[in-house]
């Protein structure tokens, strides 16, 4: 799987200056480009098997079946 470069940024005047809104925006767009949840699946190594398990049982439960 290819690594996919992301560069979030967010200027201080796009915010009317406001320092705590450009954190709150930035951080929106971490989220939305799903940044830290590709940096915490990938912190250490996951076999496929369990990888498959893992979707698997997350699927179950999206379901709701047993």
């Amino acid at each position: 799987m290819a690594n996919k470069c992301v560069n979030v940024q967010v200027k201080l005047s796009d915010t009317r200056g406001d320092f705590n809104r450009m954190v709150k925006r930035f951080i929106k767009k971490v989220k939305k480009e799903k940044i830290i949840d590709t940096y915490r699946e990938r912190r250490f190594y996951e076999k496929p098997s369990d990888k498959k398990r893992r979707e698997k049982r997350r699927a179950q439960r999206k379901t709701g079946a047993k």
